[in-house]
């Protein structure tokens, strides 16, 4: 059984006992240990493909949260040629690691 989500405005295919990194959010409970996803695009199971418009009605899909990380540093440089204008700036996007526990339809 695997399930199609939405969060952070990208998309991914995760089923039981994945671990995917996603951007921070504030998705997770006080504790810190439990995530729901309520953007469930698309489901497949024994029951066969559902499909939401654009979402599932009723469909979770939960996680535990692992841990809290920084993804790589990207490097942004600016210039204007022959004005003597260069800037560089570097960022990195906070990210959380999350391991699917369990996919309801």
């Amino acid at each position: 059984m695997y399930a199609v989500i939405e969060t952070g405005g990208k998309q991914y295919r995760v089923s039981k006992g994945d671990v995917i990194e996603i951007e921070r959010a504030a998705l997770a409970d006080e504790k810190k240990a439990a995530i729901r996803f309520e953007r469930v695009l698309m489901v497949a199971g024994d029951k066969g493909v559902q499909v939401g418009d654009p979402v599932i009605g009723g469909a979770k899909v939960t996680g535990k949260l692992l841990d809290e990380i920084r993804g790589q540093k990207v490097m942004v440089f600016k210039k204007k040629r022959r004005k003597g204008y260069k800037r560089t700036r570097g960022h990195r996007q906070e990210l959380m690691r999350v391991e699917i526990q369990k996919i309801q339809a």
